[in-house]
C-alpha cells in the first residue's frame, strides 16, 4: 500500500513498462528505476511550470551527486507504474527528490523507493544556492496529474 507521506507527493507521473525495460527474467531492469526517478522529477518540473532546459538556459545545472534505490518487488512488462515525487531542500545548496514507485492496478503495492540529491551549479560549474525561481516553483502546492 502507498506510504501515506507519498499520498501527499508533489506530483505523481504514470509510466507503462515497455518490453525493452525488462531483462531476460521478464522483470524491469534495475537501472531503469533511476530513469523512472528522472521521469518523475522532469514531470514534476513541467507541472510546476518550468523544465531543466529553462534552468540551464538561465545558467544553472542540477547534477545528481547521490542516488539511492531500494527494490521492494519486481515490476514486469506492461505494468503501469506510478512515480510519486516529493521535493525538499537539503542543506543550502542541495535539492532532494524522494520517490516511491508503485503499481497502479494491483492495490498499489510498492515496487521501489529512493531518492536523488542534486547540487546547484552556476554556469562556471561552481556550487551555489538554488536560485529563487527554482525554489519558488518547486515549493508551491501539490499538483494533480
Amino acid at each position: 500500500m502507498v506510504n501515506q507521506d507519498f499520498k501527499r507527493a508533489d506530483y505523481v507521473a504514470e509510466y507503462r513498462i515497455l518490453y525493452g525495460d525488462t531483462d531476460t527474467m521478464g522483470q524491469a531492469y534495475y537501472a531503469n528505476y533511476l530513469k523512472w526517478f528522472e521521469i518523475g522529477r522532469a514531470e514534476l518540473f513541467r507541472k510546476k511550470g518550468f523544465s531543466y532546459k529553462e534552468v540551464e538556459e538561465r545558467g544553472y545545472f542540477l547534477p545528481v551527486i547521490e542516488a539511492f534505490c531500494k527494490y521492494h518487488q519486481p515490476a514486469v512488462y506492461d505494468d503501469i507504474i506510478l512515480i510519486a515525487t516529493r521535493f525538499s531542500v537539503e542543506r543550502r545548496i542541495r535539492l532532494r527528490f524522494d520517490y516511491e514507485i508503485y503499481k497502479k492496478d494491483e492495490n498499489e503495492p510498492i515496487v521501489a523507493t529512493g531518492y536523488t540529491i542534486h547540487v546547484c551549479l552556476n554556469n562556471k560549474k561552481r556550487p551555489v544556492r538554488p536560485p529563487e525561481f527554482i525554489l519558488e516553483k518547486l515549493q508551491t502546492e501539490r499538483v494533480e496529474r
